[in-house]
């Protein structure tokens, strides 16, 4: 890291599995890059081949990416990967992606880099972003909501630590909606501040960005956290990330095939009575590329960054986080790979597969404020 004055504001987006982190950080580095700033990104996650790292760099975007574990118990590793953007870009701001499963940040990545890299960061409020699809039944305490109360432990103490809330996708929820939201916050929150947005249109980030901005003492709401808790809520979580080469003798629509796979497992999770935190899929070819995700069993699947391509060839990479174990997730990923395929005549040569539960966060350093 330089050793000169200059000092790297930091800003991390937190929020649960399918919050919108990846589309809130890829609007805010437009934001920072039309400024002026450089900007440089931080992902995270339990695995290589993170589908998120992929569409980023995709955009355009300097990336870096943390894998194997949380940036709690990859501390070092965090601080490495912010060194190596900043010999190579020199960033003005670094944006941070947690792992959507991961709670206890203030006093394990927050804190630490308060204390320990003063010099060289400059830390913004801590935010995290409110999933409304499974938010919505774990703050009313729904009967039935997808997720264990031990998994629902992990919603709630990440909303706990934050500086500021965000209540995304605004733009697909109604007016009554976004108020009953916002009643449940009053309830368990009422001392955070909170933000209506759309991290899709770009709603409510002219207010989220003045905030983003802002000096002061934050990063301060040190968790009174069961770890116990917390790791069992991980572990029911089944984790997969897979790289698969595609290849056909004539060209196939690519957006058709994305959300095509998506769906598919939207529609077998579903009827296997599994709840999916969140499904993504990517397709790469010679710097085209398209997304297609799924939030919640409860919703559609999206293309949610259409390639507009027909190719022959491309590189695909599925991330899928589901409350199931995780040998039953690769079948069902696998299935649907396998049947969507054979509809547009796409042979699927699996490159590699990690699927497993998360294992007990360690983290690296755990600080008190000071």
């Amino acid at each position: 890291m330089s050793t000169s004055e200059r000092t790297i504001r930091f800003i991390m987006i937190g929020g649960f599995l399918g919050a919108g982190k990846t589309t809130t950080l890829a609007r805010l580095a437009r934001h920072y890059t039309d400024r002026g700033l450089s900007v440089g990104i931080v992902t995270n996650d339990q695995a290589a081949d993170l589908v998120d790292t992929n569409s980023l760099r995709a955009q355009g975007f300097e990336v870096g990416e943390v894998a194997g574990a949380c940036f709690c118990c990859r501390f070092q590793d965090l601080i490495s990967t912010i060194q190596g953007l900043d010999a190579a870009k020199a960033p003005d701001i670094i944006l941070a992606e947690p792992v959507g499963s991961c709670t206890d940040l203030v006093a394990t990545v927050l804190q630490p880099l308060k204390q320990l890299y003063n010099a060289q960061f400059s830390i913004a409020p801590y935010t995290v972003i409110l999933k409304p699809s499974q938010g919505r039944r774990i703050l009313r305490n729904e009967p039935g909501g997808g997720f264990s109360p031990k998994a629902a432990y992990i919603f709630e103490k990440q909303l706990e630590e934050a500086d500021l809330i965000l209540i995304n996708r605004v733009d697909e929820l109604t007016p009554a909606e976004v108020r009953e939201l916002q009643g449940l916050l009053d309830e368990r929150h009422p001392q955070t501040p909170r933000l209506a947005i759309s991290a899709k249109t770009g709603a409510g980030f002219e207010e989220l960005v003045e905030f983003l901005d802002q000096q002061g003492d934050f990063c301060r709401r040190v968790l009174d956290i069961d770890y116990d808790v917390y790791a069992e809520g991980e572990a029911e979580l089944g984790w997969l990330n897979s790289s698969v080469r595609l290849h056909a003798e004539q060209p196939f629509d690519l957006d058709t095939l994305l959300l095509g796979i998506v769906s598919k497992m939207r529609q077998s999770l579903t009827d296997a009575g599994y709840e999916a935190a969140h499904l993504k899929t990517i397709g790469l070819w010679e710097g085209f590329f398209g997304v297609a995700n799924l939030v919640s069993t409860t919703v559609s699947a999206e293309l949610s960054l259409p390639s507009r391509c027909r190719v022959s060839d491309c590189d695909l990479v599925v991330n899928a986080r589901v409350a199931c174990d995780p040998l039953i997730l690769a079948d069902h990923v696998r299935a649907a790979l396998v049947e969507v395929c054979a509809a547009q005549g796409v042979t699927a040569t699996e490159q590699q597969t990690q699927k497993f539960r998360p294992g007990r966060p360690v983290p690296t350093h755990r600080l008190q404020p000071v």
